[in-house]
């Protein structure tokens, strides 16, 4: 575990400085990220080919998951569901997600109100993941990880024009979000073997949508050189390609070399 981690972090960093800490598990990574009092980030630790599994076994030994701080736990995973405010009961939960899926016996529900409570994005975890977590931090809170890539789009849906599709790269997933004249029309989470499945979402939802591809702009957020996508790339397919970063709400001190390398949405953007 210990040879899959990489460290940024301030000049300065005393992990007692700490206050509070925010989990992003990936399917197949995990980024902790350790905040002061003043919510500024100290440091992140990644763990790259991370199993959720071996999560208990990181709360002895990783510097950061030892202390019992708030913690806020984003989980990034296919089991979610978004329910229109106006029609969201606090306790139906199992309902929304179990029109899809196959839920476990032993869950626990949760849910987060974007838009000014106008979506309600409902998901769910583990009793096992659940109690792992409660057994080490007494101030736990949980968000389904879309949350900080759904909220960011609605904060900037006024600078949107008539058809959009935004995709957020993480690893071997993407988020694809589709608004039509600034609304939300469409929006799930797809895997991806290569950069060419990100092609085939974005036209699967022209066509769904009947949107232009003369017209409709294309917005690609998380694009590394790993992952091959470039705007001359995109442009071969697409009038209205752009490769974008998010406006930052995210503040660090004095350090982190290397940090734009990986190119994390939520380095930039987090839901709080």
């Amino acid at each position: 575990m210990e040879s899959n981690l990489k460290v940024f972090r301030s000049d300065r960093f005393d992990v007692e400085d700490t206050a509070s800490l925010s989990l992003f598990l990936y399917p197949e990574s995990l980024f902790i990220f350790a905040k002061d009092k003043n919510r500024t980030n100290i440091c992140i630790n990644l763990y790259e080919d991370f199993e959720w599994s071996s999560l208990e076994q990181l709360l002895v030994s990783d510097q950061l998951l030892r202390t019992d701080l708030p913690a806020t736990v984003y989980l990034h995973q296919p089991e979610f569901s978004l329910v229109p405010g106006v029609l969201y009961q606090p306790g139906q939960e199992s309902s929304y997600l179990g029109f899809a899926l196959d839920l476990p016996a032993h869950t626990s529900y949760f849910s987060t109100g974007l838009d000014s409570n106008n979506l309600q994005v409902v998901s769910c975890v583990s009793a096992k993941l659940k109690k792992s977590l409660e057994a080490r931090f007494t101030e736990l809170s949980f968000h389904h990880g879309a949350v900080s890539f759904l909220s960011y789009l609605f904060k900037e849906r006024f600078n949107l024009i008539g058809q959009e599709i935004l995709i957020s790269i993480l690893g071997k997933q993407i988020y694809a979000a589709a608004f039509s004249n600034q609304e939300l029309a469409a929006f799930n989470v797809f895997d991806i073997g290569s950069k060419d499945d990100i092609l085939k979402y974005a036209l699967i939802l022209i066509e769904q949508l009947k949107f232009e591809r003369n017209l409709v702009r294309i917005s690609v957020f998380g694009a590394t050189n790993q992952s091959g996508v470039s705007e001359s790339w995109g442009k071969e397919y697409f009038h209205n390609f752009r490769l974008l970063a998010a406006h930052a709400n995210q503040t660090y001190t004095h350090g982190f070399k290397h940090l734009k390398s990986i190119n994390l949405f939520e380095t930039n953007w987090q839901f709080d």
